[in-house]
């Protein structure tokens, strides 16, 4: 998948005398597969060690529940017999990222599951990840570049904020562009085998190629520019890839099975924080065309809900007036929206509107009575003393 940054900690690794005589402790891997020299091995015991970091990372999203879906998901796409070689790690990082390591660590951020319109878009990256780790895609460009002792070349750097302080990955390998369409096409079939639309991949693409030309026009920079940029540069055009998905799609045998009610049944829970991660991130315009392509048409009660929050935070000129519109709207569609009770208070509350601010906020806790924020809402909606 594409990938924002590239980072490796390995760089003495890549360099290193052999290791073979220390003792190996290996977490699984595929099909029994284990390294064959001094080389492989000392990879491995990097990607093992940047697993255990991975396991103690306070990014980690450690729900049972999400976790099983998602590794579900990977299992049906993949078959159940392969899908046991993957340890699946969900990071809450609002970027659209997925990555796998050669010992079988799976990297799925949550800015994926944000992105992702139904479960059959999330098969089809999980997928995909899975082909570049099944068909040895990292070691074979780890060792390509070892052998050009370039291995400095491999090396990315994450900038400041939020993904820096992940660290955690040991890697997040680059592969060429003939590999990226390998691992493509590979997934596709695995999709269509599944019983998938396999009209998923060219449709996330299509979804992120306007996602990144809205940001990129926000940005004042052209979408020829984004192309080039690292963020594509190890890839096929994004356009290209759409379109020969696309036509491999059309090859298949046609499915209408989405997945589409599964996929919000599962993420629910976290809705609200996808939505916060994403508002967040101070991209306007292209959390707006996000959210329009997730509606594609019809404005759910959660979509709402968004929409108030990207215009609430924004808080300019009729933003505010805006927003108190979507989060009645949401309200309408479905009551039981408890962020939507609790956002429209707090906005009314912030417009002066206090008696029927703090009546939603008390609605709010009628509905969310374990909420974690309940003492400070609690105070916020108390009537004033007379």
């Amino acid at each position: 998948m594409k990938r924002l940054r590239h980072t490796l900690t390995v760089a003495a690794l890549v360099v290193a005398a052999p290791i073979a005589a220390q003792p190996l402790e290996l977490l699984p891997t595929s099909a029994g597969y284990q390294p064959k020299d001094a080389v492989e091995q000392g990879l491995w015991l990097e990607m093992d060690e940047a697993e255990q970091q991975m396991r103690a990372s306070k990014f980690l999203i450690d729900d049972p529940e999400l976790n099983a879906y998602v590794k579900g998901v990977l299992c049906r796409a993949v078959g159940t017999d392969k899908c046991g070689a993957a340890r699946i790690y969900l990071m809450r990082t609002p970027q659209f990222n997925a990555a796998m390591a050669p010992n079988g660590m799976m990297l799925v951020w949550s800015g994926l599951l944000l992105r992702a319109r139904n479960e059959a878009e999330l098969a089809a990256v999980l997928g995909h990840e899975f082909v570049h780790f099944e068909q040895q895609h990292s070691l074979k460009s780890f060792r390509d570049i070892k052998a050009k002792s370039d291995a400095i070349t491999w090396l990315g750097f994450v900038p400041g904020g939020m993904l820096a302080q992940i660290g955690l990955m040991g890697s997040v390998f680059r592969f060429n562009r003939e590999m990226e369409k390998q691992a493509d096409m590979a997934a596709l079939d695995y999709l269509s085998a599944s019983g998938y639309d396999p009209m998923a991949p060219s449709k996330i693409w299509e979804q992120l190629l306007g996602e990144m030309d809205v940001q990129a026009k926000a940005n004042k920079s052209g979408a020829a520019a984004q192309e080039a940029s690292d963020f594509f540069s190890s890839h096929p055009n994004t356009r290209d890839r759409m379109e020969y998905l696309r036509a491999a799609a059309r090859t298949k045998a046609p499915s209408s099975d989405d997945g589409s009610e599964r996929y919000r049944v599962a993420i629910a829970r976290w809705w609200p924080r996808l939505i916060d991660d994403q508002v967040k991130l101070n991209d306007f315009a292209a959390t707006e065309f996000l959210l329009d392509g997730l509606a594609r048409g019809t404005w759910t009660a959660d979509l709402l809900y968004a929409r108030g929050e990207l215009y609430r935070a924004r808080g300019k000129g009729s933003d505010l007036a805006k927003a108190e519109g979507f989060y009645r709207q949401s309200l309408a569609k479905d009551p039981a929206i408890a962020e939507s009770w609790r956002s429209l208070g707090m906005l009314l509350l912030r417009q002066g509107k206090s008696s029927e601010g703090r009546k939603m906020l008390r609605r709010y806790l009628d509905i969310a009575p374990a909420a974690g924020d309940r003492p400070m809402i609690e105070a916020m909606a108390r009537e004033p003393q007379k």
